[in-house]
Parts: structure tokens; sequence; C-alpha cells
């Protein structure tokens, strides 16, 4: 049975693929407090182990997989990039590019010191930067060198292997140094920074995450009797008697009828009066003068929930207060703002800006909310559907501009075909959120592009490389393991303290600047937890878009600096 199962293995790799991605997924989905091996890992693991076998997979394969993976992190991180580099993210984006130089920089000395080879470096690179994808370009860089098969066979075969050593330090160790150690070593109150930051930024303190005044949408009934305050007064005269609030008088009935109210319809006594806002301050609108009636007639009106993908020029930057003056913000209330690859939930509050390529979810009248989703953007309501010919044809394009070889004297540099996928997934993606009438690719294929995609590589490195990962082991030894931590320690501890001292950055959003320059979602969701805010949340999405562009990118740049 066993002799049949291993002869299978060798006779259809394909099984073998699949079989290290099932495992990884089951037991990298096991964590504690956030923090545990991961996919990426786990798949590794089990394709070494699998990989004792002495299963030998076509290498077509694995380049396939890694152009998808690649350009769908472009695809995500492009709007969040181009405004890092070209908008008011550029403190942002500078910052994420100096923490990038120092994550290229410790492993190099780690690796020149330690006399590592260019495999062992890529790999002590990619586990202790915790950038899986960096491995891919420095493969690619390996293979363009000129060794001798054998002597290529053995530098990609040493990749892995200290990827695995370094990467549970990488992870573990970045959450612990910038959720737990960090606002000790800059001696900040990370709690009190964030009630501060929301303070400044007009909101108050948010319970069980992002939700102010903005939130908590109700239509109830009231019928205004003789004396009330807002007898006489238009619907907008009457909302604004609760100042800080977001409240609406959407419809009323009058004489038997019902009317649907606009800004400048007077209130009158005997009307019911169906307002929309939080239940606490809609009594304090209406006035002692009022009961509130079950009048389900009137309250019967289609409500929605509905995601905005922001394209608008005119809404690119302005604040959530600036947003609510506007026409079409009437009766629309705003329950969620995600942004970024990793869909990074940001505080609302009204001081915020709302970029291109954020995700709004609106809740209100459907009325309303169409006609609030075509001043901001387009509705991004949910679809199966992926725009198939857009992919092919993108990460083709982006390819062949990698596949070009440019040669400087004697030497040729390239982008490779991986560095040309980052860069069309990066600019199509950007694309897309400034004309959203093509190239769809719903979140959950996103999702499987990014993260199959990679795994899939991740197993095919694995399987190749697992007749040699015991010896390998056996030689690095437990040092490499230490050089880990210098690695992944040293660049971490200089981003908190050039944040602080040089960029300046408000100390609620500096270690989630930090984070995100260094891609660790891990370490973010500490923070978060720490801070108990989202806040920390805002200097994460221009820092990972950069970050994550320039860590990969360095997979091959490790290579060449060792060369």
């Amino acid at each position: 049975m066993v002799d049949w199962f291993v002869s299978t293995l060798r006779s259809y790799p394909e099984i073998a693929i699949f079989l290290s991605l099932g495992l990884g997924y089951y037991f990298g989905a096991f964590n504690y407090k956030g923090l545990g091996l991961g996919a990426v890992t786990a798949t590794l693991i089990a394709a070494i182990i699998i990989g004792q076998l002495g299963i030998t997979i076509s290498p077509p394969l694995k380049a396939t997989v890694f152009l998808m993976f690649l350009f769908a992190v472009g695809y995500s991180v492009g709007p969040q990039f181009v405004r890092g580099i070209a908008k008011d993210g550029v403190p942002q984006a500078l910052f994420a590019a100096v923490v990038a130089v120092c994550c290229l920089a410790a492993p190099f000395l780690a690796a020149k010191f330690a006399g590592y080879d260019v495999g062992s470096a890529a790999g002590l690179y990619a586990g202790s930067q915790t950038i899986s994808a960096s491995m891919g370009l420095a493969t690619d860089a390996i293979n363009r060198l000129g060794l001798s098969p054998e002597e290529t066979k053995r530098l990609l075969d040493a990749m892995p292997v200290a990827y695995a050593v370094t990467y549970i330090f990488g992870t573990v160790g970045s959450a612990i140094l910038l959720a737990l150690i960090g606002p000790a070593l800059l001696g900040i109150d990370l709690e009190a920074e964030c009630k501060r930051y929301e303070e400044e930024s007009g909101g108050k303190k948010l319970q069980g995450g992002a939700g102010t005044a903005w939130h908590h949408y109700e239509l109830r009934a009231f019928r205004v009797r003789q004396g009330g305050k807002v007898v006489g007064l238009t619907a907008r005269e009457a909302e604004a008697l609760v100042p800080g609030e977001r409240v609406f008088v959407e419809r009323l009935k009058r004489d038997g009828k019902i009317l649907d109210a606009t800004e400048d319809t007077r209130i009158q006594a005997g009307d019911v009066v169906a307002v929309a806002g939080r239940r606490e301050v809609l009594v304090q609108l209406i006035g002692e003068g009022a009961e509130e009636v079950d009048d389900r007639e009137l309250l019967a009106v289609p409500v929605e929930g509905v995601d905005v993908l922001v394209t608008s020029k005119e809404a690119d930057g302005k604040t959530l207060a600036e947003l609510a003056q506007w026409p079409t913000a009437r009766g629309v209330f705003l329950r969620r703002i995600a942004r970024g690859a990793t869909a990074t939930d940001i505080p609302i509050l009204p001081n915020t800006q709302i970029h291109r390529g954020d995700i709004l979810t609106l809740v209100g009248r459907t009325q309303d909310t169409t006609a609030a989703a075509k001043a901001l953007g387009v509705p991004d309501r949910p679809s199966d559907v992926a725009d198939v010919a857009f992919i092919g044809g993108a990460i083709a394009i982006g390819a062949l501009i990698g596949a070009f070889v440019y040669k400087v004297g004697d030497v040729p540099l390239t982008l490779s075909t991986s560095g040309g996928a980052l860069i069309a997934g990066l600019f199509f993606g950007w694309l897309r959120s400034v004309h959203p009438t093509f190239g769809r690719i719903p979140s959950s294929t996103v999702w499987f592009m990014n993260s199959v995609g990679l795994n899939m590589f991740i197993a095919i490195v694995g399987i190749s490389s697992g007749p040699g990962f015991v010896a390998g082991l056996q030689q690095l030894g437990f040092s490499l393991f230490l050089w880990g931590i210098f690695a992944t320690s040293v660049p971490l501890i200089l981003a908190m303290y050039i944040g602080k001292y040089i960029f300046k950055f408000h100390p609620a959003i500096l270690l989630g600047c930090c984070a995100g320059a260094r891609t660790t979602t891990a370490a973010l969701g500490m923070i978060n937890d720490r801070a108990k805010s989202q806040i920390p949340g805002l200097g994460y999405t221009v820092t990972y878009a950069v970050g994550n562009t320039l860590l990969t990118i360095w997979g091959m740049v490790m290579v060449i600096l060792l060369t």
C-alpha cells in the first residue's frame, strides 16, 4: 500500500501539490491569539516532508502560478501605491521605502558576516522579513547567473531551508516587537494616544470598533403635536437642531397622504414624520411634544446596505465631514470603510479622508444610497464573474515587458517576467480604481490568485527541495535562527525611531506605519488590540502597498548584491 502511494505521487506530482496545499491550509489555520504558522509556512513544511519521496515537477508550472500571484498582489495594492508616490501619502511612502532599505541591509549584513551562500541569504531575507514572494524573484535571478545545473539546484534548495528556519521569529517576533515592546521603547501610551487622535479628528471613543454618530441607522415615526419645537421649520432646519449628529426627516404623513420629505419641506402640527438616525437622538430632534407611533405604512420603505467603490475625483481626499455636506449624502449613513489589499478597517471620524479605491459600506433608503453611490463611484455589488480576458491580457503584457533584456555594456538588465507581472498588476489595479468599467476581479478571485497562487509556488519549491532540506538544516545550524532574529529585529527597531524622530508621525499611527512597511498583518492586529482602536490602521495601507512592492523586488536585488 505504501509503495503504491509513493509511486502514485511520483507518477502524478499534481497530487503531491494538492496534498501539500490541503495539509498547509489545514494546519496553518491553527493559531494562538492571532499568531501561528500561517498557510505559507505550513504548506512549505508539508511540501518538504512530501518531497522526501523524490518527486519531480515540471518547471513551467512554478512560474505560471507565481506570475498569477504577483499580478494579484499588484492589482490589490495599485491604488494605494500610486497615491503613496504621487499624492498626500508621500511621507508614508518615503518612510516605507527607507524601512524597506533597512529590511534589505540587515539580512545582507547577516549573510556577509555568517558567510552564507546566495541561496541561503535569499531565504534568510525572505523568512526574516516574512515576504515569501521575494523567493520567486530570487529564484529567477539565480537561474540567470549562468551557473552549472548542479550548483544552481544547490542554491535553490538552500533557499527554503533558510526561509523555514527564520520565518517563525519573523512573524511572532515582529508582532511582539511592535505591539508589546514598541510602545515601551518609544515611551508612549498607545491607548491614550489613539483617544487623543480621535479627539483631534473630531471623533469620540470607538465602542467595539469604528462607530460614531455616522452609524446606528434607524427609521422611526413620530407625531408632531401642537407646540412642538419643530413646528413651522423646514426639514433641514429641524435636522440642524441636533448638531454633530446625522439625522434626516425622510417621509411624512399629512392628512392621510404620504409625502417624501425634501430639505425645504415644512413640518406642521399633526404630521407623522419618519426620521432616520441614532435612536437616542431621535426624540431629542422632535422634542418632548412628540409621541412615537407605529405607522407601518409610513415606515415601509426599501432600505439597503451597499458597498461602493470610490472612483470620483471630487470625492478623492475629502473628509467625511466635507462629504456629509453633499446633497447626495442626505439620508445616507456610513457603516464601514475598507482600504487596501488587506481590506483594512479605517476609523470613521469626521476628519477621516476618503481615497480612490476605498470600499464604503453605505446604509439608507435605496433611492438615497443609489444617488450617493453615483456621486462617489460605482456600486461594488457581489459578483462571481471575473474578467478573465483582462487578467490573461494584463499578465501577458507585463510578462512580455519584463522579458525584455537591456544591456549596459556586458551587463544584462531585466525586470524578469515576475517583475513585469507585478508592475502590470500595480498599473492595472490603479487604472481599475479610476475607470471601473473594465477589469473587474471579485475579491474572492483576488484572494484565490494571491493565496493559492503563492502557496502552489511554495509547495513546488518545497517538494523540489525536500531531499536536500535535512542536510541543509544540519549544515546551517542554530546560528541561522539567531541571525534571523537579528535581521528581523534591527529594521523594526530602526523603523520605530525613524518614524518618531525623522518623519514625526503621530504616535497613534506610528506603529501601524511600521507594520505596513514590513507587511506584517499579524502585528497590526496585535497593535489594534493593544490600542483598543482601529486608529493605527490609518498608517498601514500606503506603507503596506509600497513596502510589499519593494520587499518583493528585493529578493532579486539580494542575489545581485551577493554575486
